[in-house]
């Protein structure tokens, strides 16, 4: 099991003395290899679950082990280091650092992990070529598509060959025929080993997926398998 997270709750402070309950017990289970979409409406708590899954955020209480590691609790420091090491993080406005060129935007999780330069230069190239951008390694995010923004941030999110990808509205920002190339590119890695969960609210999306968790009210509503 990947993710395991057993009665996650989290509240966020509204004033001194009461709170705002966000998730309300969530129980979520996802093993490696799986091809999966958290869909819900805005405020439902997805981006929420989202943040806790990649360790971005702690639950207010619950459990939640991350490949066979319990994170509930860890420092900050330690749970850098494990985004850094085994999340790759996608979002929809692909916060590309517009100065660097594709590759040097590729390269900034290596560098951050304190690869040597020569290999993350190899790495960031096999993960552009493998987003389709071999032609665009040198290009600014100015030069650069929607579609190819997000493909650049995708290859940027698999240069450290995370287990976990997440996904959080990767294709809100696109227009369809983008969307449906970044899904597509989502299923190839996932079909090469990589588990990929994407948070939506679309349902086609979600129909691109293997499994759908449905999340409302800060609560996981219903399982269900996709055709």
């Amino acid at each position: 099991m990947l993710v395991s997270m057993k009665n996650i709750c989290k509240d966020y402070a509204l004033g001194k003395n009461s709170s705002v309950p966000v998730l309300r017990n969530v129980s979520l289970s996802v093993e490696e290899g799986d091809f999966l979409a958290i869909m819900g409406p805005s405020g439902s708590g997805k981006t929420t679950l989202m943040n806790l899954i990649g360790c971005l955020d702690t639950p207010t209480s619950g459990e939640y082990t991350l490949d066979g590691e319990n994170v509930t609790k860890l420092s900050e420091n330690r749970l850098s280091e494990i985004r850094n090491r085994n999340i790759g993080f996608v979002f929809q406005h692909f916060y590309l650092l517009p100065r660097l060129t594709a590759i040097e935007n590729v390269c900034l999780p290596m560098v951050y992990a304190g690869v040597p330069k020569k290999e993350r230069l190899e790495r960031a190239k096999e993960a552009l070529r493998t987003v389709g951008l071999e032609d665009r390694m040198n290009f600014r995010p100015s030069q650069l598509s929607g579609g190819q923004s997000q493909r650049v941030a995708i290859a940027r999110a698999i240069s450290m060959k995370p287990k976990l990808v997440l996904a959080d509205e990767p294709t809100g920002a696109l227009d369809s025929a983008s969307g449906a190339q970044v899904m597509e590119l989502f299923r190839k890695l996932n079909e090469a080993g990589t588990t990929v969960l994407v948070i939506t609210h679309e349902q086609a999306v979600a129909d691109c997926m293997n499994k759908t968790y449905h999340i409302l009210d800060g609560q996981i509503r219903e399982t269900e398998g996709n055709p």
